[in-house]
């Protein structure tokens, strides 16, 4: 079974899932906010999910960051769908700086790491990849 992580934003969301073998985290996708819980509802559908790794934003001083108000209520609304699926809260801070970062060392373009909804589907898969190897 698979780990899905999602990194929640006011406009869109990042979406990493591992291989069945949890061994590898790769980008899924980025949809609109608004269109996550839908695009969740048939993933779910087509692959054996066996929990969701969410981010959770944090200040330097450990405090919750602005955004975390809207990501907890993406949190209700998603259990309120979801009501059996498990949720993990994992610290994502630097995960969309260090996700522009990878972008640079790629090579991508300036016009290409302008992208992003690039930018917070690699956020997602750092977030995931990170947590798999906490996880070892």
């Amino acid at each position: 079974m698979r780990i899905l992580a999602i990194d929640y934003g006011i406009k869109r969301t990042g979406i990493a899932v591992t291989d069945e073998m949890q061994m590898i985290a790769f980008g899924l996708t980025t949809v609109a906010s608004e269109t996550a819980i839908s695009f969740l509802k048939d993933y779910f559908g087509k692959e054996k999910v066996e929990k969701v790794i969410l981010g959770e934003p944090k200040q330097m001083d450990g405090t919750p960051s602005q955004s975390a108000e809207i990501i907890n209520k993406f949190l209700e609304t998603f259990k309120s769908n979801f009501p059996e699926m498990p949720v993990e809260r994992v610290d994502e801070r630097f995960t969309s700086k260090m996700a522009f970062q990878t972008m640079i060392d790629s090579g991508l373009k300036k016009k290409q790491r302008q992208n992003k909804a690039l930018v917070d589907e690699i956020a997602a898969t750092i977030m995931l990849q990170d947590y798999l190897h906490y996880k070892k």
